[in-house]
């Protein structure tokens, strides 16, 4: 069965998931990130984004993904367009992975940013990075240096964050210190810990 030892870790932009991925990394859990795949994936389909999208999207004869990004957020049948050729690849090369994963017998994280918005993985358990709305538009303002209109319409091609915290199975709060953060890193391992390790 694929993903049997599977937990989807996910959050919204600006909650802090990066941070959290890296924090149980360094606790010891494996994860398999969906964000690097699809760098991966699109820094490899350079001539497929020059045939779609025109050279203005390629800088060096690699895709420029700032700019494109720019681009597919503010045009909806572009990001269509991009998703649909990205996004079974990308499951693709994670099915891969997680096959290599669940022979081990023990849980592993994916990193999906996107989990509860697409549905396309059938992996029962979820971690979600909580921060709330208003920390979150603040963190992504200050980190992207977007206005509050630009970083409002970005934030809201995602579910509301309170959504996904009432969907999750677990909760990792982001709404502290990188202090309180760690200790919610730790005791969510303990917790993976203790339900697996009987």
């Amino acid at each position: 069965m694929a993903y049997e030892y599977a937990i989807a870790l996910t959050g919204s932009i600006a909650t802090g998931k990066s941070t959290v991925a890296s924090l149980l990394a360094l606790n010891g859990m494996r994860i398999i990130d969906a964000d690097t795949i699809s760098h991966e994936i699109l820094d490899a389909s350079a001539p497929w984004v020059l045939e779609t999208f025109g050279k203005e999207y390629l800088r060096l004869g690699k895709v420029d993904r700032p700019k494109l990004g720019t681009f597919v957020f503010s045009n909806a049948e572009a990001k269509k367009t991009l998703e649909e050729f990205l996004h079974p690849k990308i499951q693709e090369e994670i099915l891969k992975r997680s096959s290599k994963q669940d022979r081990l017998k023990f849980p592993y994280l994916i990193d999906i940013p996107l989990f509860f918005e697409n549905s396309n993985y059938d992996i029962e358990d979820s971690v979600v990075v909580f921060t709330p709305a208003e920390v979150q538009l603040e963190r992504f303002m200050k980190r992207n240096g977007y206005s509050k209109e630009e970083s409002l319409k970005r934030i809201a091609t995602q579910l509301p964050i309170q959504e996904k915290k009432e969907r999750a199975t677990w909760v990792i709060d982001n709404s502290g210190n990188l202090k309180h953060l760690q200790q919610e890193c730790e005791d969510f391992v303990a917790i993976i810990k203790k339900k697996y390790l009987k």
